[in-house]
């Protein structure tokens, strides 16, 4: 079972997508996993998963991601969730200045919960919507530059920029790795040839390490 899994990927990495409740995450999941789009979904109680399985640089991975409540009641459960993500996607609503105010909360509790080395890309979702845009793309662009994330706008009706969003956390979560397993090889000498199916951690990167879309 384990070598049959190991021929479908070469990489399994969980992506938490992030945010209050009601700017879109839902509808990004199925967007990305399902091609699909619905007006009329619900809040999400606790937590949702789907996977997706792409090709990165050659490779391919297979995005597992998890769909988090935004209430605030559901928060206690969510949080265990974020162990072992590699990536998160932080969602506010273009529409509503509450959404946005309520990024640094979330990256707070993220990278309260969450390990050091995640990538974390920012979406300001609904951009379908800018007749009632609430929040400037600049100061959007302007946030993500301060606390050094990748920033996209994005909308989940119109299927724009959700696969690039994606796209983008998982090419730096597989930079991540391959500077990893490339370190990890070096210091081997090369004495013996890795084995197929070799689990990396991204959270036994270096600490001084700084992803590519950071680096000044």
């Amino acid at each position: 079972m384990a070598n049959r899994v190991d021929h479908e990927y070469d990489y399994l990495f969980k992506i938490v997508l992030i945010g209050d409740s009601g700017v879109g995450k839902s509808n990004i999941l199925s967007r990305f996993t399902r091609n699909e789009f619905c007006l009329e979904s619900k809040s999400t109680i606790g937590v949702e998963f789907a996977t997706r399985t792409l090709q990165v640089e050659g490779k391919t991975v297979k995005a597992q991601i998890w769909d988090t409540a935004g209430q605030e009641r559901y928060r206690a459960i969510t949080s265990a969730y974020y162990r072992g993500a590699v990536g998160a996607l932080l969602v506010y609503d273009i529409t509503k200045s509450r959404t946005f105010d309520n990024v640094q909360r979330w990256l707070r509790e993220l990278r309260d919960h969450a390990d050091s080395n995640i990538v974390i890309l920012m979406a300001g979702n609904k951009s379908d919507l800018n007749h009632l845009r609430a929040v400037s793309e600049e100061d959007g662009k302007a946030l993500a530059e301060k606390e050094s994330l990748s920033f996209l706008e994005t909308s989940a009706l119109e299927a724009y920029n959700i696969e690039k969003a994606f796209q983008v956390i998982l090419t730096e979560i597989y930079h991540i790795i391959s500077k990893k397993a490339l370190a990890v090889q070096e210091a081997a000498s090369g004495s013996a040839l890795p084995g197929q199916g070799t689990t990396i951690n991204v959270a036994d990167a270096s600490g001084n390490q700084r992803r590519g879309c950071c680096s000044t």
